[in-house]
């Protein structure tokens, strides 16, 4: 169960997966990896409306949510663009299709590296953590961060490396990060999201 701290705009949605097998060892369909690409077809498609939106719902707690700081899904909006979004494994495949042609962010952790009891709230000053494996570190202080029991581990903007998925991942913990201003998107996205994850063969859950 994952416990959500009072929030004036977010509309979150999480569910965890788990996975037939390990990620190693769970084909990422060619069909999937098509839709890495910005034209592809899909069943929802953002616009600068629903950034808007998106940035404000980081902008929220004090954060800023530009530059490098910028949401996830228009990195990967850049990504796409540049030719250079590939596949990674099935459950961030699907992850970054589903927040690619959505607009929202979306974070999936591995939840068996990762300890309960789980959060959502507001990071507060002088928090950081290290988000890639050569050491980056990004200041989250004012961002609505997913938290465990050692600390926040996701966000709409960068996840932890210290939960990130791997080859040995069977269970993962997803958050779509939706906001009430935009009504009735959430849930579209989650359920793209779940059909997308159940289609690989693996079981999803309410969390």
């Amino acid at each position: 169960m994952v416990t959500l701290e009072e929030h004036a705009l977010l509309d979150a949605a999480v569910f965890v997966t788990e996975f037939p097998r390990p990620l190693s060892q769970v084909e990422v369909p060619a069909s999937l990896r098509e839709r890495l690409r910005l034209d592809a077809p899909a069943p929802m498609h953002s616009d600068d409306t629903i950034r808007a939106a998106v940035r404000g719902l980081l902008r929220h707690g004090g954060y800023k949510p530009t530059g490098r700081g910028k949401p996830a899904s228009e990195y990967l909006v850049r990504a796409a663009t540049d030719g250079t979004l590939g596949s990674i494994n099935a459950a961030v495949d699907v992850c970054n299709v589903v927040s690619l042609h959505s607009g929202l962010p979306i974070s999936v952790v591995d939840l068996d590296r990762s300890r309960p009891l789980h959060r959502i709230g507001v990071a507060s000053s002088d928090m950081t953590y290290v988000f890639n494996a050569s050491g980056q570190v990004i200041d989250i202080e004012g961002l609505l961060c997913l938290f465990d029991a050692d600390g926040p581990c996701a966000n709409g903007v960068k996840d932890s490396q210290r939960t990130k998925t791997h080859g040995e991942t069977v269970r993962t913990l997803s958050v779509v990060w939706g906001t009430r201003s935009l009504e009735g998107r959430t849930a579209l996205t989650v359920g793209w999201y779940r059909r997308e994850i159940e289609a690989l063969g693996a079981t999803t859950r309410d969390s």
